[in-house]
């Protein structure tokens, strides 16, 4: 049997398996599909309000988009929720078929391996989310971006108004891949088309209130940040909660001088996703070539758009795949480590969300313990592809050119 044979056969179990585990697990992993997905999309299509258009939405407008789409699959399968699982898959096999179609490449085949590792070790909440659609899009853009950056732009782009954040991607691509001009202009037609359908549709008061959502959320109980107050809670500090927030469908903390720590963390965000992008552009100025560059930046971008985040939703480690994807294409030598790392991270995660969840809502030690260390080390593999952003070097040819004539190589 051919690798690429044992790899589809791997993708159709994988897929199956943890679609099916969702409807056994405690803490219904997939209820946003049947509760807000659903009743959103069939309310647009019934000639109710459209969310992102009549009303502001937490989520970018072309989020609507997939499903509503799902309810296509709904007359074969039965169920809104396994029609979304049965979305999510296809286009997973599409992205799938690019990534296996040259299975003799060892790189390819280690990188598909670590990308079903990850949806098996998530579980159900990275099939049953927007982010799980985002995945292979975000994946299909990175790898068209060197041969055909327009396509990889637009690919790109159209994930970012699916959920914002591709657009950490994007960011690495711009600094990382010379034909910048190419990534603009795909990302400004995506863009420009979208606003105008918003516009067309009576929607532009709310075009962007996604962006006015997230920046007025409290600190969601799985953010690296909540952690203190978390802890403030299982050990019984006078003001220290955990509560349901019935706006934003999550369940927040709360305790002493939490305000100033809410306000300050969308600019503590800002400045840090600035501080890694300045590192690349630097590395970028000074030669560093695309496929040194792109893979660590953009998974620094996106590890770090998780550990200064506000919210700490499970689905979010589907995020790191895409860029460890790429990275094992190119040296799976090199990024080996941070896959593995990933691997036990999202595990953790599953163990948190759904297993033991309700020892996050009402504290439990070992609940919280193990959040503690999944959040610990998202912050170590952060500060991991920080050092190694900072450690990027150009080729030998493009530092010698650079050394004035005569004098020594300082390399």
């Amino acid at each position: 049997m051919s690798k690429r044979a044992v790899l589809w056969i791997a993708f159709v179990a994988v897929h199956v398996g943890v679609a099916w585990l969702g409807f056994l697990m405690p803490n219904e992993p997939m209820g946003d599909v049947y509760r807000v997905y659903e009743p959103w999309s069939a309310q647009a299509l019934n000639g109710g309000a459209i969310v992102g258009i009549d009303t502001r939405w937490v989520y970018p407008q072309v989020a609507l988009v997939p499903m509503v789409l799902a309810h296509a699959f709904v007359p074969f399968v039965g169920s809104y929720t396994v029609a979304w699982a049965v979305l999510v898959t296809l286009v997973d096999a599409l992205v799938f078929a690019m990534l296996v179609g040259q299975a003799r490449s060892t790189g390819r085949v280690v990188a598909a391996w670590f990308w079903l590792s990850s949806i098996a070790a998530l579980g159900p909440v990275g099939l049953y989310r927007l982010d799980g659609l985002t995945v292979p899009l975000v994946i299909a853009g990175s790898l068209w971006l060197v041969g055909r950056p327009w396509l990889g732009s637009i690919v790109l782009a159209v994930a970012t108004w699916i959920k914002v954040w591709p657009a950490a991607v994007m960011a690495a691509a711009l600094v990382a891949l010379r034909r910048r001009s190419a990534l603009v202009g795909g990302a400004v037609v995506i863009s420009a088309l979208t606003l105008a359908v918003i516009w067309a549709a009576g929607g532009g008061a709310n075009a962007f209130g996604f962006v006015g959502d997230q920046t007025t959320r409290g600190l969601q109980v799985e953010a690296p940040v909540a952690a203190p107050y978390l802890w403030g809670a299982l050990l019984g500090l006078d003001g220290f909660s955990v509560y349901y927030s019935y706006d934003l469908l999550t369940f927040q903390v709360t305790g002493t001088e939490i305000d100033p720590v809410i306000a300050a963390m969308t600019p503590v965000l800002v400045l840090a996703m600035a501080g890694v992008v300045a590192i690349g552009a630097l590395k970028a100025w000074r030669g560093a070539t695309f496929h040194a560059l792109f893979p660590v930046l953009s998974l620094a971008l996106v590890t770090g758009f998780i550990v200064f985040n506000k919210v700490g939703s499970p689905q979010y480690l589907a995020w790191l795949v895409a860029p460890l994807v790429i990275g094992l294409l190119l040296d799976r030598e090199r990024w080996l480590t941070p896959a593995v790392l990933s691997l036990v991270t999202a595990l953790l995660t599953q163990l948190v969300y759904p297993v033991l969840y309700n020892g996050i809502l009402v504290p439990e030690p070992l609940a919280v313990s193990i959040l503690t260390a999944r959040n610990g080390m998202l912050i170590i593999l952060f500060v991991w592809m920080v050092v190694r952003l900072l450690r990027v070097r150009p080729p030998a040819h493009t530092r010698v050119r650079s050394v004035p004539h005569g004098a020594a190589d300082p390399a």
